[in-house]
């Protein structure tokens, strides 16, 4: 990068001591000007782009609320001393806190107090006539002379301009310049990366998502609200009636996989409608081929089974539980809970004892092993041969204390104080079959659901970033590529002088002019 230096009657040496003025108002303004130029350096920009990269370290270590909070929570509970002290310093939320949106308003105005000077110098550059020659030409690094007439001066500019150079003739002088290239693609760079952190400012506002596990059938519709998000995140302009209203239903899904369990096809079918009373539509949603509707993206993101578990309590009252499993590894064993927390109402009194509550802790294996028994864990994501591992626990599971509770595992506090009481036996179970339970009720697994985890998403940045992105790496590309250097030609009587000039490093330049000045002797113009 490079710095525009100010007019020698503007600059202030940031070395000296401010000037006295008489009144306050001199001294202010001089401290203004200095603190300007300092912040507009493109030493003060790099140490901000520094900054700003070291800022981002906590977002990346620490759960961020504005992705997922859930995390944030559980972070809070299990280090409460050092999570507090960590909130404090909005360390959860470290891309919307004060102190990280100051330094990226500082870089933003260090960068545009940066280029804007430098594009004014540039486009000057670029409408007015190259320099006119040196006196003394032959102090150029590079540096040739013959003979020639004046009337040969059209005939070198037309040599230069071939080579397309900016050329411009000054009565017995040729000046030609090329090379503007690099300058400009400096300046592409440097305004991409500004027009990056603008999109990047805007996603951060104005973009949300949200993810939820959807189980296929038509109890598994889903809805464009908060409520029905498993987690979610909102941009900090936007608030929970600004999303689009649409809804979502996943009729089937299907995988397939190779011999060895690896998947070779994941896809959705579903149907959805887009909030304003026309009819269902149907598409397919794969991986990297999302569905576009509301302004938004809905990305497939993984699958796995949901088991249709049914308990029937002593009382004869039947509820069933669709819950998706969470896998555990590639070859789909998946864990998770089937919860009862109504079951056990004495039909007579219609009450229940608060301890009559039922919970299950499972483990689904879609290809359990048929030699070792003992062995839990998946042998094929496929289900080929379904197995069902339950643990049952009786006692109060809490959900009455209205505090959220994961839908994935059951409370292990509540079992280590006792308040949920374990069964003493663990059951594996195939589809359609049942356990009895000591108390007189039982659970039968029917069999299973896929579900399909989705993640809604709305980045109003994002084809602005792409842009940005592009523009960025063609700038750097130019700025490479393109080498800036100067060449004079002076005819005086029957003599002719040529200089040569690189602006920038160009190990090249020499031969160049060599060249060139070869081709002005084969056509005879300097000889």
């Amino acid at each position: 990068m490079v710095e525009v230096e100010a007019p020698a009657a503007d600059r202030v040496d940031s070395g000296s001591p401010l000037p006295r003025g008489n009144g306050f108002g001199p001294w202010f303004v001089a401290l203004l000007r200095r603190a300007w130029r300092q912040l507009t350096s493109m030493r003060t920009a790099l140490v901000l782009l520094f900054l700003l990269a070291v800022a981002a370290i906590p977002g990346s270590l620490l759960p961020q609320r504005s992705i997922k909070i859930e995390d944030v929570n559980a972070y809070l509970r299990k280090n409460p001393d050092l999570g507090r002290t960590l909130d404090r310093f909005y360390l959860f939320d470290v891309f919307s806190s004060p102190w990280f949106s100051a330094i990226y308003l500082l870089l933003f105005v260090s960068l545009v107090g940066c280029l804007v000077p430098r594009l004014r110098t540039h486009v000057t550059a670029l409408l007015r006539q190259p320099p006119d020659a040196p006196a003394r030409l032959n102090r150029m690094p590079a540096y040739a002379e013959g003979q020639a007439r004046e009337e040969d001066l059209p005939k070198l500019a037309a040599l230069l301009r071939k080579r397309r150079f900016r050329v411009a003739v000054r009565g017995t002088t040729v000046s030609a310049e090329k090379g503007y290239l690099k300058e400009t693609g400096n300046l592409l760079f440097h305004f991409s990366l500004l027009a990056l952190l603008v999109s990047v400012a805007v996603s951060h506002w104005y973009g949300w998502h949200g993810s939820r596990n959807i189980v296929a059938g038509p109890d598994g519709r889903f809805c464009n609200t908060l409520q029905q998000y498993d987690d979610y995140g909102l941009g900090a302009r936007v608030g929970a009636g600004d999303l689009p209203p649409f809804c979502m239903q996943l009729d089937r899904f299907e995988t397939t996989y190779t011999a060895n369990g690896q998947p070779t096809m994941f896809r959705a079918y579903v149907r959805y409608s887009d909030g304003r009373g026309a009819a269902d539509k149907t598409t397919e949603i794969e991986v990297n081929h999302p569905l576009r509707v509301g302004g938004a993206g809905v990305y497939l993101l993984g699958r796995g089974y949901a088991p249709i578990i049914r308990y029937t309590d002593r009382f004869g009252k039947s509820q069933t539980s669709i819950q998706p499993f969470i896998p555990n590894d590639d070859r789909m064993t998946s864990s998770g809970v089937a919860t009862f927390p109504d079951a056990n109402v004495d039909p007579a009194t219609r009450k229940q004892d608060p301890n009559d509550q039922i919970g299950f802790q499972g483990l689904y294996l879609p290809t359990m092993s048929s030699h070792d028994l003992t062995m839990a864990q998946s042998l094929h994501p496929d289900e080929r041969n379904p197995r069902l591992l339950l643990v049952a626990y009786r006692g109060n599971l809490g959900m009455d204390a209205g505090l959220a509770q994961s839908v994935f595992t059951l409370d292990q506090s509540r079992i280590n104080s006792g308040k949920l009481q374990k069964f003493d036996t663990t059951k594996a179970l195939k589809p359609g079959e049942a356990w009895p339970l000591p108390d007189g009720s039982k659970v039968e697994f029917l069999g299973t659901r896929a579900f399909a985890t989705m993640t809604v998403r709305h980045d109003p940045g994002e084809m602005y970033a792409l842009g940005a992105a592009v523009c960025l790496l063609v700038g750097l590309l130019m700025s490479l590529w393109g080498k800036r250097r100067r060449i004079w030609l002076r005819v005086d009587g029957d003599r002719v002088e040529a200089g040569g000039l690189p602006r920038t490093d160009y190990s090249g330049f020499q031969a160049e002019f060599d060249e060139i000045v070869q081709a002005a002797r084969k056509e005879g113009t300097f000889r």
